[in-house]
Parts: C-alpha cells; sequence; structure tokens
C-alpha cells in the first residue's frame, strides 16, 4: 500500500471513529411551565415563529437535521445550541430573576430588527427561519407586550440588574 492510500485509510478510520461519540439529544417531550409562552400571551403566528426560527437553539427542542448524525458537523451544532440555550433558553424562561427576563426580551427585539437573529449560518440551511419584515413586526410586537406586562406586574427597580441599581445613566 503506497503512502497517498494509507493516509486516505488513516482519514476514514478517524471519521469513522469519530461517528462512535455518543450525541447529546436537547430535546424535552414535555412543554414547560416555564416557558415564556407559558407565562406571557403568545398567538399562534408568533408561536409558529419561534418554533421554526428560534427554538433550534432557544429551547429545550431542538430539531435535529439529518445532517447533524455526522461528527464534526455534530458537534459545531452542539456547540451552537448550547451557547444559544445559555443565552436565551425560552423553555427555562420563567427561572430567570424578573430582571434578566426583561433584558432577555429587549434584546430579542433588538436583534431581531437588527437581522442578528436568527443567525445567517442557521438560515443558511433552514431558508423557512428567514424572518420577513412583517415576521419580525409581530416579533416585537409580542415582546414589547410582554415588556408592557412586566412594567405593570413587577416594581421598577427588579426589572434592572442589581449591580446597575442606583447608577445613573
Amino acid at each position: 500500500m503506497n503512502t497517498p492510500q494509507k493516509v486516505l485509510l488513516s482519514i476514514i478510520a478517524l471519521f469513522a471513529t469519530l461517528q462512535l461519540i455518543p450525541r447529546h439529544h436537547n430535546q424535552s417531550h414535555s412543554p414547560s411551565q416555564d416557558h415564556v409562552s407559558s407565562l406571557y400571551p403568545t398567538s399562534k403566528t408568533v408561536e409558529q415563529i419561534l418554533v421554526r426560527a428560534c427554538n433550534d437553539c432557544h429551547s429545550d427542542s431542538t430539531t435535529y437535521p439529518s445532517y447533524s448524525l455526522f461528527q464534526p458537523l455534530r458537534w459545531w451544532i452542539d456547540e451552537h445550541v448550547e451557547e444559544g440555550r445559555h443565552h436565551l433558553n425560552f423553555d427555562a424562561f420563567g427561572q430567570y430573576p424578573p430582571y434578566r427576563q426583561y433584558h432577555k426580551i429587549e434584546e430579542v427585539i433588538e436583534t431581531v430588527e437588527e437581522g442578528e437573529m436568527p443567525l445567517q449560518s442557521y438560515t443558511y440551511m433552514h431558508e423557512n427561519a428567514r424572518l420577513n419584515e412583517t415576521q419580525k413586526r409581530e416579533i416585537r410586537l409580542w415582546a414589547e407586550g410582554i415588556l408592557d406586562s412586566m412594567k405593570r406586574q413587577y416594581p421598577a427597580d427588579s426589572l434592572v440588574h442589581p449591580k446597575r441599581r442606583g447608577r445613573r445613566t
């Protein structure tokens, strides 16, 4: 066997071995009582947008594409999901303190309107996750409704991070 064949065989063996590494599944099978839509009114339209464009990375219920079965793509996808859930997990929203909920909803408005979310790398492979202007408006109105509801429900100082309370802006 010549050197190029050995190298190719080694690469194939390495790729096959990588496939044996267990996969983390981010799939909850029961609705969460802490999900944002359980806590705040969410229209069917917004719920559909969240499922289609947000939940794969920002919930406990990821729908994995067929190509995620293969390493190293699986690692890359799992890393995106973990990072997304770290920043905002709609299924754990009710576990956040009010100031964090408020800030996360402000970020939803900002990142959707500026086209930062959903990520371009995600919409490249999931065209149906791209948001048009009407869908962005629906998300903004929904999120603004949550902010208004929180302002009525909580004292103003509880919607500010404890380290920032008392600071002048």
